[in-house]
């Protein structure tokens, strides 16, 4: 019955880690939509690395806690305690140095793809001012005046209109606390912060209407502090600067 009930054990520690491992065959998005800005190309890349090393370590772990609880269970028949190692200087290097070199590479590609990300370029064709607020959002248009500006509140969040394929860059500040703009399908966050002038350039890359909110806990309506970005062609962002500017006269 024990010769069994030991082989039933092996073959569960060997099948869930192949349950994991299968599961990695085809790495999808990940609840992020690919393609929808110019951030995406860059992030989803990182974002589906950051789950795959994720999955690895955790299989690896794994197998480590249940290979000597299945393989190495004590005999009924042998002695009361195992053989004792104090100290095992090249398994202690090895799991010293390993978990090293993962978290260097994920640095060293998170700092490449954030300062991608964060690039100012030379050749951004509009520009908006983005400033959050308690509890909610303003958006300002300089081409289409000093005064076009759409100011939400929590009951009526205030929609961001963008032009679809032409570069835009954000001009990111805060009236009073911290905030975080987030746009979760363009895979874009940036911070509010309040005396500091933050920069932004990204591309969106389909039309449509996507939800953004505040990331980051600002006061009792934080979870109302949301806004929508519409992604619209350039023939109707033109239009839509043009009303901005009809509503100043």
């Amino acid at each position: 019955m024990l010769p069994q009930k030991n082989k039933a054990l092996r073959a569960i520690a060997l099948l869930i880690p192949a349950l994991f491992l299968t599961g990695c065959s085809k790495v999808s998005e990940l609840g992020f939509p690919e393609g929808a800005s110019s951030v995406n190309d860059q992030s989803l890349s990182l974002w589906q690395g950051a789950w795959i090393t994720a999955g690895v370590v955790g299989v690896g772990t794994l197998i480590l806690i249940l290979w000597p609880a299945v393989f190495h269970r004590g005999k009924k028949d042998g002695p009361e305690f195992p053989k004792q190692t104090q100290y095992h200087i090249p398994i202690e290097i090895v799991y010293t140095i390993i978990p090293f070199i993962i978290v260097a590479v994920m640095f060293f590609y998170t700092a490449k793809k954030e300062s991608a990300i964060t690039t100012k370029s030379t050749t951004s064709m509009h520009q908006i001012s983005v400033t959050g607020m308690q509890w909610s959002w303003q958006f300002a248009y300089p081409e289409a005046g000093a005064n076009a500006v759409i100011t939400g509140t929590p009951a009526k969040p205030p929609t961001l209109v963008v032009p679809l394929g032409e570069r835009v860059r954000y001009t990111i500040t805060s009236n009073d606390v911290v905030h975080g703009f987030w746009i979760p399908a363009f895979m874009i966050q940036m911070q509010n912060l309040p005396g500091v002038t933050n920069h932004l350039e990204f591309t969106a890359n389909k039309l449509g209407e996507y939800p953004g909110r505040c990331n980051i806990l600002c006061g009792r309506a934080h979870s109302q502090m949301l806004f929508t970005v519409k992604v619209v062609t350039p023939a109707q962002y033109q239009a839509y600067l043009e009303t901005l500017k009809g509503s100043q006269a």
